[in-house]
C-alpha cells in the first residue's frame, strides 16, 4: 500500500519517524487494477476522481503520477491509466468533499500534458 503526501501535509517541523506532526485528514483509497492500493486525502480523491473520470470516458489513456509519504519511505509513484483498467475509490468518510471548480480544472491541464496527471496545489475558489 502506498501513502501519498499532499504538499501542506506536514507541518513545518522536520519529518522524521519518531517526531512528525500531520494534520487530521480523512484518507481514502485508490485501487489500480486490483494489486495496488495507494491513501490518499479523501478531498484530492474526489477531485482526481473527477479528472480521471472524464479522460477514461473520452477513451483516453494518460500517466498519474503522486509523491509518496516518507514514513512510507518516500519518492514517487506513477501509474499508466487506460480505460480497460480497473479502477476503485473508497472514501473514508461518508459525506462528499466540496468540490473547487479551479482545482479540477489545475487538475485537467495537468493531465493533459505530457508528463500526465499531478497532483498541484489547490486554489481558492470553490464550486
Amino acid at each position: 500500500m502506498i501513502k501519498v503526501v499532499p504538499e501542506d501535509f506536514y507541518d513545518s517541523t522536520p519529518c522524521r519517524r519518531d517526531s512528525f506532526r500531520a494534520k487530521r485528514r480523512t484518507m481514502g483509497k485508490l485501487t489500480y487494477d486490483s494489486g495496488l492500493t495507494a491513501d490518499f486525502d479523501d478531498r484530492i480523491l474526489a477531485h482526481i476522481q473527477i479528472v480521471i473520470g472524464a479522460k477514461l470516458r473520452r477513451g483516453e489513456s494518460f500517466y498519474f503520477s503522486w509523491r509518496d509519504d516518507p514514513l512510507a519511505g518516500g519518492g514517487r509513484s506513477t501509474i499508466w491509466l487506460h480505460p480497460s483498467i480497473s479502477l476503485s475509490y473508497k472514501y473514508f468518510g461518508s459525506k462528499m468533499p466540496t468540490l473547487n471548480r479551479g482545482w479540477v480544472e489545475a487538475l485537467s491541464l495537468s493531465a493533459n500534458s505530457t508528463a500526465g496527471l499531478q497532483l498541484v496545489t489547490e486554489p481558492s475558489s470553490s464550486i
